[in-house]
């Protein structure tokens, strides 16, 4: 199947395990050595307008893909688990965590 990068682009992503959606296929990371794509990239959500900068990004290797279809692609993804940190963003600055 040969594909572009265009095509790959704004892709829904959803992961098979829990049918959660990852968000849309924002990047791709090449290989130069072998020429390959070795992950696609989803972009981090942005946190209240961007105005608290990005979620970190999702990145799932190219092995890690199930099935690329005409407006999906099914990934098999084991999401990180993600503790609290400590406060970050204008909401530290302004004293909002305490």
């Amino acid at each position: 199947m040969n594909c572009r990068i265009e095509d790959m682009r704004h892709k829904e992503v959803i992961n098979i395990k829990d049918g959660a959606r990852l968000g849309a296929v924002s990047d791709l990371e090449i290989d130069t050595t072998n020429a390959r794509v070795s992950a696609i990239v989803i972009y981090g959500r942005l946190r209240w307008f961007g105005l608290l900068g990005r979620e970190d990004d999702i990145v799932i290797r190219w092995q890690d893909i199930q099935v690329i279809g005409d407006d999906t692609i099914l990934v098999n993804y084991n999401s990180p688990i993600r503790t609290k940190g400590p406060p970050r963003g204008l909401g530290a600055l302004l004293g909002y965590y305490k």
